[in-house]
């Protein structure tokens, strides 16, 4: 179980501060990679390791003049250091220490969420085993279908939850990159040495090409896969809004002692969390969106998707962090009513079962056509009139030329439709 509902570490990932102090981090380190080439003295790098710092609120008062923030994040910095200062940001322009810091903070980001998904994949594993063999009616087009476990509903999402482990995975390692290449990625004023350093010293991989910027496709890779998660979670979501239906209400999201459910309607128990879930999936798709729009930029560079990835990518991590916290919380004390599932699946007296006499008369050397016929006009009945369908399946003609009453009451046990959940269990170590 996660306790926490919302994520202080993912959000001071996105802070001014931090977004600052890893720039800062970038220029140190560049200078350390400067000095190896025998470009920085090394009493000038002493300098700028022990010096170099900045206040937000003199940054801010800088760029109400220059309106340019990394020019007055580099002025701030060099009111710290002092002479040193010439030698910081030298060759650089500000996309190289700006998209190097946010490949440091995007795959921070990705760390967090990574690991809350593990955390989510436990949860899943542990309530598929327990409910494995807890029997249930499956529905296609909301409709009863037939007989199913709701263990299989949790491995279900257990095997997509470490699809978008997977994803995941792919996704922080397009954007864990850095460039410090120059204004048009020719590398005019550095060494490509100093590139190397400083990604290889920060936990990054150096692009092998870069313009101005770090293509945006990594980006938007990344958000779209946040939002393919998301989606992932709304998907569950409204499976459990479903179940808990006032008319199914075979699950529910716990209700808390004291909570409650309506200012007008004290008897009511509302999915109320799995609804802010699909709510902020659809925040998600338009940041994916939003996203793919930043992937197509003038030349070799302009700044259009500055403005939409200072909102987005906080934004999207933010809230991915604040959904799988709080789903994964409903998952582990999602209540469960296997005997309201039997009820259910009782409910359209056996016509779940019409596939079984279907194959029985077809066994017999039926033609398929006029088994299905047959079957139908019984179920039909059943739909229709609320005859009895097995004791009308019993009586037609047609049927009992070919099935006994014996080998007709085979058909309407479910145990042999579900002789396979363990193998399918089996596929995934349970």
């Amino acid at each position: 179980m996660i306790d926490r509902y919302t994520s202080k570490e993912m959000g001071s990932i996105w802070t001014l501060e931090n977004e600052f102090r890893t720039m800062l981090k970038v220029e140190i380190t560049a200078c350390e990679a400067m000095n190896k080439l025998g470009q920085v003295p090394d009493d000038a790098l002493h300098d700028i390791q022990t010096k170099a710092d900045f206040r937000l609120e003199r940054i801010h008062e800088i760029e109400a003049v220059t309106n340019h923030d990394i020019i007055a994040f580099l002025t701030n910095v060099a009111e710290y250091v002092g002479p040193a200062s010439k030698y910081i940001h030298k060759g650089l322009t500000s996309s190289d220490v700006k998209d190097t810091a946010m490949g440091i903070m995007m795959a921070q980001a990705a760390d967090i969420l990574l690991d809350l998904l593990q955390k989510f994949h436990a949860v899943l594993k542990r309530r598929a085993a327990e409910f494995k063999h807890t029997v249930m009616i499956g529905r296609t087009h909301g409709i009863h279908a037939e007989p199913m476990t709701f263990g299989m509903k949790f491995l279900l999402w257990m095997a997509e939850t470490e699809r978008n482990i997977e994803r995941l995975k792919q996704a922080r390692g397009f954007i864990a990159v850095g460039k410090l290449s120059g204004a048009v990625g020719t590398y005019s004023n550095i060494d490509p040495f100093v590139e190397k350093y400083v990604c290889e010293k920060l936990g990054l991989t150096p692009v092998r090409l870069a313009t101005q910027v770090i293509q945006r496709d990594r980006h938007a890779d990344f958000i779209t896969t946040i939002a393919i998660i998301g989606s992932s979670l709304d998907k569950m979501a409204t499976e459990i809004r479903n179940l808990q239906r006032t008319d199914i209400r075979e699950a529910e999201e716990y209700f808390a002692p004291g909570q409650k459910g309506s200012s007008a309607m004290p008897h009511k128990r509302n999915p109320i969390t799995c609804e802010k879930v699909s709510g902020m999936a659809r925040l998600l798709r338009g940041y994916a969106v939003a996203a793919l729009e930043d992937v197509t930029l003038w030349h070799e560079r302009d700044i259009s998707h500055s403005s939409v990835e200072r909102v987005i990518l906080p934004d999207a991590t933010i809230a991915l962090d604040h959904m799988l916290r709080k789903f994964t919380n409903i998952i582990d004390k999602l209540l469960v009513y296997p005997d309201a599932m039997i009820a259910n699946m009782n409910k359209t007296g056996g016509l779940i079962y019409s596939q079984n006499l279907l194959i029985a008369l077809v066994n017999k050397g039926v033609l398929r056509e006029d088994a299905y016929k047959w079957v139908q006009r019984n179920a039909m009945a059943r739909w229709l009139k609320g005859a009895d369908f097995r004791t009308n399946v019993e009586m037609d003609a047609d049927v009992k030329k070919y099935l006994t009453k014996e080998e007709v009451d085979a058909c309407f046990d479910p145990a042999p439709m579900l002789r396979h959940v363990d193998e399918i269990f089996a596929r995934f170590g349970l």
